[in-house]
Order: structure tokens, then C-alpha cells, then sequence
């Protein structure tokens, strides 16, 4: 601006004398180009102020717009054997013994398929000279008319009542839970594999199945989600007894 004054002021003192002989003023001529250089640079102004207010108001508008809500966080998965406590107090000791399998409450695809043909199957607990800390299990069934004895060993864990049967692999250990047990009469089992849970009813005999004791029994396989349509009932007479060391094996059962 203050070289257009300049100029201006220039202009109009040189040219003075031609005012006199009714000439059109150059300073008039450079004013009007000094008027016309304003426009200009009002219009410059002007665009950069819309420019400026365009950008301004892209910017408030994407602040304006709602920012994508964060996925929720994965609750950690929670095993079913975890939220089932055993009973209170368990000793260890009084499980010991024999028990007759009297019934099962399991999705298990085998007995699902074969539920109907199941063998008598029996149980035995025993703890090892060697160890306090394992417990000795051996079950006797019957497949294809033959008895067999498989057997097992269970870990104590620090928690009365829990046990781990370990697979090759720990993913496929199975994580055992005395849910329930008079020591005399009956013993509810929980047994979990990969996710998978089966409750079974054991009896110390094969004669004192009561009501009430099967009641419990399906009450409590029922919070698990496996109704009638899953309980399969053994067979309670025709157990196996002795079993040559041909057809003992070790291993771990489907169901």
C-alpha cells in the first residue's frame, strides 16, 4: 500500500503544470489504477477468507462426527468345571474303594451313538505305595464280550475334592471334580475335556439306588444343560471281575 501512495504522491507533484491546460490529471489515472490494484487484492482477501471458512468448517465437521465406538472387550472364557465347586471338606482318603458307574449325563458323541448298548462298567480307587500325591484308578468294562481293566492315574491338585487326569497334551487333560459324595452310598463326578463336560453317578453297590439320589443327580445335570435326553443309564448287573494282563491297558476313555 505504501508503494501506491508513493506513486500517488509522485504523479500528482510532477504533473501539476498540465492541470492548467485542462489535461485529464495523472494523478487521477493512477488513482484509478491504484483503485483497480485494490479490487484486486479485496477479492484475493475475500477468496481467501471463503477458502479459509470452507476449511474451517470441513474440519468442526469431522469433529463433529460421532467417533466408532470401541469393539467391547472378550470376556475371558470361563471353564464350566471351574464354576463347580466340589463339595466341601472332601477327604480324599474315604473316596477310595469300589464304585458301580450307575448313570451318565453327557453330550458325548459315542454315547449319544451307542447309549443304548453300554456295559456294565465298576471302578476302584486306590492310592499308590509310592505316592500321596496320585491316585490309582482302575475301571473294568466289558466291549465285544470281553472284559477289560483300564487303567489311570490321577493328580491331586492343592484344591480337596480336584483332580487332573493328564492327556499327551496339557489342552486334552481332563479336570476332574467330586461335586457331591456321602462316601458310603453315592458320588457325584464332574469330568471336563476340551470344554466338554460329563457328570457321573456312582453307587457303592448296585442295590441302593434311591430316588432321591437319582433326583439330585439330574438336578444337577440339568444346570449343566444336559437334560433327559442325555442321562444314560448303566447297567447294573454283570460286572466284570478279575481281568487277565492281556486286556489291561492305559488309557483315556472317550466319555
Amino acid at each position: 500500500m505504501h508503494f501506491f501512495l508513493r506513486v500517488f504522491e509522485c504523479e500528482c507533484s510532477t504533473q501539476g503544470d498540465r492541470n492548467k491546460k485542462g489535461l485529464i490529471p495523472e494523478c487521477t489515472i493512477v488513482s484509478a489504477r491504484m483503485d483497480g490494484a485494490w479490487r484486486c487484492m479485496l477479492a484475493v482477501v475475500v477468496l481467501m477468507c471463503i477458502c479459509l471458512w470452507g476449511s474451517t468448517e470441513a474440519v468442526g465437521g469431522a469433529k463433529s462426527r460421532p467417533r466408532p465406538q470401541r469393539r467391547p472387550r472378550k470376556m475371558p472364557k470361563v471353564n464350566p468345571i471351574d464354576q463347580t465347586p466340589p463339595a466341601q471338606n472332601i477327604d480324599i482318603q474315604k473316596m477310595t474303594g469300589t464304585w458301580y458307574l450307575l448313570n451318565t449325563a453327557s453330550k458325548c458323541s459315542y454315547l449319544i451313538n451307542h447309549g443304548t448298548a453300554v456295559e456294565p462298567t465298576v471302578m476302584n480307587l486306590s492310592f499308590p505305595p509310592a505316592s500321596d500325591q496320585t491316585l490309582s484308578v482302575s475301571t473294568k468294562t466289558r466291549h465285544n464280550h470281553q472284559c477289560w481293566e483300564i487303567l489311570q492315574v490321577y493328580d491331586l491338585t492343592p484344591t480337596p475334592g480336584r483332580l487332573t487326569l493328564k492327556g499327551a497334551r496339557p489342552e486334552l487333560n481332563t479336570e476332574i471334580v467330586i461335586g457331591d459324595t456321602d462316601y458310603t452310598s453315592y458320588a457325584i463326578m464332574y469330568y471336563q475335556k476340551q470344554g466338554k463336560m460329563t457328570i457321573k453317578l456312582y453307587g457303592r453297590s448296585v442295590d441302593n439306588l434311591s430316588e432321591p439320589m437319582l433326583t439330585k443327580f439330574e438336578q444337577l445335570a440339568e444346570k449343566q444343560g444336559l437334560g433327559l435326553a442325555y442321562l444314560f443309564p448303566f447297567p447294573t448287573y454283570s460286572h466284570c471281575g478279575d481281568v487277565d494282563k492281556d486286556h489291561k491297558i492305559n488309557c483315556i476313555p472317550t466319555c
